[in-house]
């Protein structure tokens, strides 16, 4: 039978079959146990990359072959160092906040981007737009584009190629939320082209300073929708998580990911009383000054505007 067991190359080389199986995988060759049989030519690989360690071992390198092999062995142990201490190393995150700065430390010459929105259309009018801001110091790159909402594949993509994500008429949906709260991913929502082109042109410039941000109040879910007499439609919900809040609160109503309408609240009940909050896992009903394209399973997203300190 051509080619050798494992246990018997083993013997060879004064080494127990772990140990040599363990060379195997470094050396890609593959062997699953004691008893596997490795061909010739595997059995040829492995005589030529282990003898002159097996032979320095047994002192009978010398001279300038035992310096090589220790130069290669340093070396190789200083790559996996350099390997390791890299992928310990701390990420700087990109942020539209922090960007001009990082622009002017040289630490910055791409800018990469997710676009996500509601039809093809918007993906690619979005993506022209902002590759146009490209000047001499930095380049802005659309590394992707996709319809529907912002997913935890998007969010990961923009962590792994340190980009920013921008969403058009689109929402993030729970999962994506929560991871890129986690790996610090900037994810910026518009409704209006120009708005993303100015914010980030505007950041590239160092003259980006908002003096409000959205600040996310809770989410409810339409499970029921009436018509009412004067009023228009009236949406049974059920609050998933955080609140809905009557005083200042904003909504925007997203179906499958995306963004159908953004307002004001009209009105907040529980029951037949008018209330000034509902928490989560109660149940309310809530209308949406002048809109009524109201259905069942549309998501209503709450929120405030809030003043950025100086």
């Amino acid at each position: 039978m051509p080619g050798m067991r494992v246990h018997e190359l083993a013997k060879e080389f004064d080494m127990t079959s772990k140990e040599l199986l363990d060379r195997l995988a470094e050396m890609k060759i593959p062997a699953k146990s004691h008893a596997s049989i490795l061909q010739d030519a595997y059995v040829q690989k492995v005589r030529k990359n282990l003898e002159p360690e097996i032979k320095q071992r047994a002192g009978k390198l010398e001279g300038e072959e035992a310096q090589k092999l220790a130069d290669e062995q340093a070396k190789e142990a200083e790559r996996k160092a350099e390997e390791k201490a890299k992928a310990n190393a701390p990420v700087t995150k990109v942020s539209l906040e922090d960007l001009f700065s990082q622009i002017q430390a040289g630490e910055m010459k791409n800018l990469n981007i997710i676009v996500k929105a509601d039809v093809q259309g918007s993906v690619e009018a979005v993506k022209a737009s902002l590759e146009k801001l490209s000047n001499d110091e930095v380049r802005v790159r659309v590394i992707h584009g996709g319809v529907g909402a912002i997913n935890e594949s998007d969010v990961m993509l923009a962590s792994t190629s340190q980009a920013i994500i921008v969403g058009f008429n689109v929402r993030p949906d729970n999962a994506a939320r929560d991871s890129a709260a986690r790996a610090h991913v900037d994810m910026r929502m518009y409704r209006v082209i120009y708005d993303a082109i100015n914010e980030i042109e505007s950041a590239m410039k160092g003259m980006l300073a908002p003096k409000f941000r959205e600040a996310l109040l809770g989410h409810a879910e339409v499970r029921q929708t009436y018509k009412v007499s004067g009023v228009g439609t009236v949406a049974g919900c059920y609050v998933q998580d955080g609140k809905l809040q009557r005083k200042d609160c904003q909504v925007r109503l997203v179906r499958d990911g995306i963004v159908i309408h953004e307002g004001v609240l009209a009105s907040l009940q529980r029951f037949k009383d008018s209330v000034k909050e509902v928490a989560a896992g109660y149940e309310c009903g809530l209308s949406i000054e002048k809109f009524n394209d109201i259905k069942e399973g549309d998501i209503v997203e709450a929120f405030t505007m809030e003043e950025i300190p100086q």
